[in-house]
């Protein structure tokens, strides 16, 4: 009990200290939680915890002054930063207008789907006019007595069905996987076990069943080269000798050919001949399930498959490339993967929780209108486009209320229709009502936008921190790097006052040349030796191969290894392994270390100096212009958390 209560006191104390002022700087102050979410989120690993914090808050208080002078340089009021600042506001905010705990329940069930793919068959009977809802429910429902008998094989069954009914479709689907199909549908398939049918599935063009024929562990993505010879549909003579020349090709690789020279000559693929025949990285229901099937069965890279018959031709393909799919740890696959959910119309869900938790925050009440009226004024209005008044009600009437003194009226009603695509279908009543539910949430979570940083402190922090670093950005650019930039006279007195500062390390003058690749680099080094002249190296193929010229520090130069840098010297190539391009150089003349440099050689360092020069210089005016004082109880109780 002693303990629970030393808990609570502890956790009292620490919620008080943090809402406790930190620092003030002239009629300005900071509190000590805007202080640690700005440490908390740019701390690096230390091993002096309190040093570290000390040192930041140094740099929070130079940053808080110069974010102080541009305010009062009333930079804020820029018509450039406040269109930023909207901008940046629009494209965060849609991140906190979602139910978190739903997104996150998509995303988890999104993963665990995207570990497995399906194969899924579907039945489908169309509701039109020789198909009414009970007759299209009746053949469904058969069909869906008849999978149960595992004895008879699908096209039986639809056969069986057909004789009766003569309107049932099936379709095979192949392997999907997530994002395959519509939601609702992979919904069905993933909640069958396999060899298990769905129950009956109502749309608006008829009811569906689907079927899980099989399952796997997900095969992931895959990257292959094809030679397609492309058959016209019903030519039985083409397709015999697209049959013999697909086989001949196949004899050709399997004894060594080249496969993209080979593309090149016969695939009639125009999106990839090319390229000899390389196509797109692809995964599970990218492509035809037979060609997928094809792809995925070869299980070493370099493997190429015998040819085979889809309904566009006959295909030879090697394997280039396969990944398997990547597993929660992976923050690129997770990122990409919640990046698809907050696109797909499954996120609607989040979207609708979220608006029912908003409503008691902003106040929302609808007034009671009868919404025939409104629905008659909506008509009314959108026809002859004024003002129209009935039973007393006007565009000017308000529907919702919130706390916050604000209205909704039905000019924004009618404005909502005109603006929708939906306004030419809602000529009854019924597409009224639909349409007026969608403008309620909208209208709900438009408010609720408008002041989200009154509900939401992470998106204040956000808001606030992209504002301020604006700011500061456009402060720094007026005061510090502009002035430096443009006075060379003050540039040309700082170089000559610390003239010693700007010697040259052992240095060399140099040719550095940037190639496409080891080849490139192996035949200009080539004709280097031959005393060909580097511009006529360069001009030859400057797509190539590209040169600058000029004097290097010593470890500015690409190499290899430990170097001895000789006049004459052309180096070896520095191969990339990210893109395979290589640099290399030709050492013209060595100097020794100690030189000075001249102001032109030296004027990048000299200019950084000088930026940082006047940045002290200004910050010594804002400390005198807003005084400083850190409340030293408050700092301290901070630094006992934190060793705590």
């Amino acid at each position: 009990m002693k303990k629970l209560l030393c808990l609570i006191v502890l956790n009292a104390f620490v919620f008080t200290t943090y809402s406790q002022v930190l620092f003030s700087y002239g009629a300005h102050s900071v509190k000590a939680d805007e202080f640690l979410y700005a440490y908390n989120k740019n701390k690096t690993a230390a091993s002096d915890s309190a040093k570290s914090l000390r040192d930041y808050l140094d740099l929070f208080i130079k940053f808080k002054l110069k974010v102080q002078a541009a305010r009062d340089m009333h930079l804020d009021t820029l018509p450039s930063l406040i269109a930023e600042l909207q901008n940046f506001r629009n494209q965060v905010q849609d991140i906190y207008l979602k139910d978190e705990k739903e997104v996150n329940r998509l995303l988890d069930e999104a993963f665990k789907r995207s570990q497995k793919d399906i194969h899924a068959i579907y039945y489908f009977v169309p509701l039109d006019e020789k198909n009414d809802t009970a007759y299209a429910l009746k053949a469904i429902k058969e069909v869906k007595s008849l999978l149960k008998n595992d004895s008879e094989k699908d096209t039986q069954i639809l056969a069986d069905i057909n004789r009766k009914y003569k309107t049932v479709q099936s379709g095979d689907l192949g392997f999907i996987t997530v994002f395959s199909l519509p939601y609702d549908f992979e919904n069905m398939v993933y909640g069958l076990k396999p060899g298990q049918s769905s129950e009956p599935f109502r749309t608006k063009k008829g009811w569906y069943l689907f079927k899980n024929e099989g399952e796997r562990s997900a095969v992931g993505k895959i990257t292959v080269a094809q030679i397609l010879l492309a058959i016209p549909p019903g030519s039985g003579v083409l397709k015999e000798i697209a049959k013999k020349l697909a086989d001949s090709i196949y004899v050709v690789l399997i004894n060594g050919g080249d496969f993209g020279a080979l593309a090149r000559q016969f695939s009639d693929d125009r999106n990839t001949f090319m390229n000899g025949g390389i196509m797109p990285e692809f995964g599970t229901a990218k492509y035809d399930s037979v060609f997928e099937n094809h792809a995925f069965a070869l299980h070493k890279d370099g493997e190429i498959s015998q040819p085979f018959e889809t309904q566009f031709g006959y295909h030879i393909i090697r394997r280039i490339t396969a990944a398997p799919i990547p597993g929660e740890k992976n923050e690129t696959f997770i990122y990409n993967l919640n990046q698809e959910v907050l696109n797909d119309n499954r996120i609607d869900k989040a979207k609708q929780l979220f608006v029912t938790s908003i409503l008691p925050k902003i106040g929302f009440k609808r007034n009671e209108i009868n919404e025939q009226d409104l629905w008659k004024l909506s008509d009314s209005s959108m026809l002859a486009n004024k003002n129209i008044i009935l039973n007393g009600l006007s565009e000017n009437s308000t529907l919702f209320t919130y706390n916050d003194n604000t209205k909704t009226t039905a000019r924004d009603w009618i404005l909502y229709l005109r603006n929708s695509d939906k306004d030419k279908q809602a000529k009854k009543d019924e597409s009224y009502k639909i349409l007026f539910a969608d403008f309620v949430s909208a209208s709900a979570v438009s408010n609720y936008s408008s002041r989200l940083q009154n509900f939401n402190a992470t998106f204040k922090s956000q808001v606030q921190e992209f504002e301020e670093g604006s700011l500061l950005f456009e402060a720094m650019q007026r005061e510090v790097w502009e002035k430096a930039s443009l006075d060379r006279a003050g540039l040309f007195s700082f170089y000559n006052r610390y003239k010693q500062k700007y010697l040259w390390d052992a240095s060399a003058e140099a040719i550095i040349f940037s190639c496409a690749n080891r080849i490139v680099a192996d035949n200009g080094i080539a004709q280097l030796k031959k005393r060909k002249s580097w511009k006529d190296i360069v001009g030859q193929n400057p797509a190539q191969i590209q040169a600058d010229s000029g004097r290097y520090e010593l470890g500015q130069i690409p190499v290899v290894d430990r170097t001895n840098f000789t006049t004459g010297l052309i180096t070896m190539p520095v191969i990339n392994k990210n893109d395979g391009t290589a640099v290399f150089s030709k050492i013209v003349t060595v100097y020794p270390p100690n030189q000075q440099r001249s102001f032109e050689d030296a004027k990048g360092l000299v200019i950084n100096d000088y930026q940082n020069y006047l940045e002290q210089k200004w910050l010594r005016e804002l400390e005198k212009k807003y005084p400083i004082k850190v409340h030293q109880k408050v700092l301290e109780s901070l630094l006992h958390s934190l060793r705590g």
